[in-house]
């Protein structure tokens, strides 16, 4: 979805999944529907070093990938790019999926308060009293802010 809706807004999509997701992403659709190689690992050193970014969108990011990227851990290439992208300020845009008990944690709400504190935008589900996490209640799905997440990035962006 994410993919589609970008480039009709004529983004130039790399797909950049931790190596957990690839249990869930179809990395051959992704190469196709991109035209760019699916980067789960590093590169080496002499490889050719990928564009920059203009903007990075984490969607989902997982409890685990917001904890890590709070931390500065880059132990895959994507929380590698994610860290290299909030160096840079680069607009880092996040949006968290995590059930009630993670996003109940307090290390987890640290996390968020520390990447936020970095620059990064942080996208919760507004409405129904304190802000969310996606992914909390069962209707999260329906309601991913896919459009919301690159009107953000765009934002940032262009100003």
């Amino acid at each position: 979805m994410l993919v589609r809706l970008a480039q009709e807004r004529s983004w130039t999509v790399r797909a950049i999944p931790t190596p957990d997701a690839l249990s869930f992403v179809d990395a051959a659709t992704l190469e196709a529907m991109t035209g760019n190689k699916v980067e789960v690992s590093y590169r080496s050193p002499s490889g050719e070093r990928p564009p920059r970014p203009d903007a990075v969108i984490v969607a989902p990011a997982t409890f685990n990938t917001i904890n890590k990227s709070a931390l500065g851990i880059t132990d895959t290439h994507a929380l590698g790019v994610i860290a290299e992208a909030i160096g840079r300020s680069v607009p880092v845009i996040m949006v968290p999926w995590v059930n009630a008990p993670l996003a109940a944690r307090e290390p987890f709400r640290r996390s968020l308060a520390q990447l936020r504190d970095e620059g990064v935008h942080v996208l919760r589900r507004e409405g129904g009293g304190e802000p969310r996490p996606y992914g909390v209640e069962n209707s999260d799905a329906d309601a991913f802010p896919w459009q919301r997440a690159l009107d953000v990035a765009e934002r940032s962006v262009h100003g």
